[in-house]
């Protein structure tokens, strides 16, 4: 199965959880060993955050702002990829063109940020779409998707599964800002849609969830 793992910042990187990145290299190796084809997008969470407040502080712009973030996305690409080894491609690509071919050579792909305008939601769709993968797996600081923002409403439901077309509604932000958090980015679910790239969102703390999710056991929340 060709599949693009996007795992949130807000799981990895806020603050940089080195006991978590292990366990999700030991998983994506076997993910690999076992025959599937793996493309990483990972994120830049607080410390992201914490560039672009500090971009803005110094009176950078919009665009100046989302650039140290995705500088922050590709350092934490790069560590993935370091620790990798002989398992990952060597680099950490700065386009889409980068990734052509690539995953057919059997390494995995670790990718960041790519340029202003695009948080790491959407690179990870437009990835997706670009190798035509099987499956995307959201891994973030949710369990899934629920009917209103679990940490604001202690009446929110979780959703099983989600049809693309529903999804929008449920979101607060219908447009990019600098360190927009939410459980998916709305440019990102635009493109998903359009593609119905079927993509499941879980807990990113769990690693073997990641797993179960391309193994279709249930678990997380199935948009398709």
């Amino acid at each position: 199965m060709r599949v693009v793992v996007r795992i949130g910042g807000s799981v990895v990187a806020s603050p940089i959880n080195t006991e978590l990145v292990c366990e999700y290299i030991d998983l994506l190796k076997r993910l690999q060993v076992s025959g599937h084809q793996i493309l990483l997008v990972v994120g830049g969470g607080s410390l992201a955050r914490d560039f672009i407040k500090y971009a803005k502080d110094v009176g950078l712009n919009e665009t100046g702002q989302d650039e140290t973030a995705i500088s922050v996305s590709r350092l934490i690409a790069q560590l993935f990829m370091l620790k990798l080894g002989n398992a990952g491609i060597g680099m950490v690509p700065a386009s889409l063109d980068k990734i052509k071919g690539k995953l057919e050579t059997g390494k995995i792909i670790v990718m960041g940020g790519l340029r202003p305008g695009m948080t790491t939601d959407t690179v990870a769709a437009m990835a997706a779409e670009e190798v035509k993968a099987d499956l995307l797996v959201k891994a973030t600081d949710q369990e899934g998707i629920y009917t209103c923002d679990p940490r604001k409403h202690k009446d929110a439901e979780k959703i099983d599964r989600l049809r693309f077309d529903d999804l929008v509604q449920l979101f607060e932000h219908d447009q990019h800002r600098a360190g927009i958090h939410q459980i998916i980015d709305p440019e990102a679910v635009k493109i998903l849609n359009a593609n119905r790239t079927r993509t499941i969102v879980v807990s990113g703390f769990r690693p073997e969830n990641v797993s179960l999710a391309i193994k279709g056991e249930r678990v997380g929340t199935v948009i398709e």
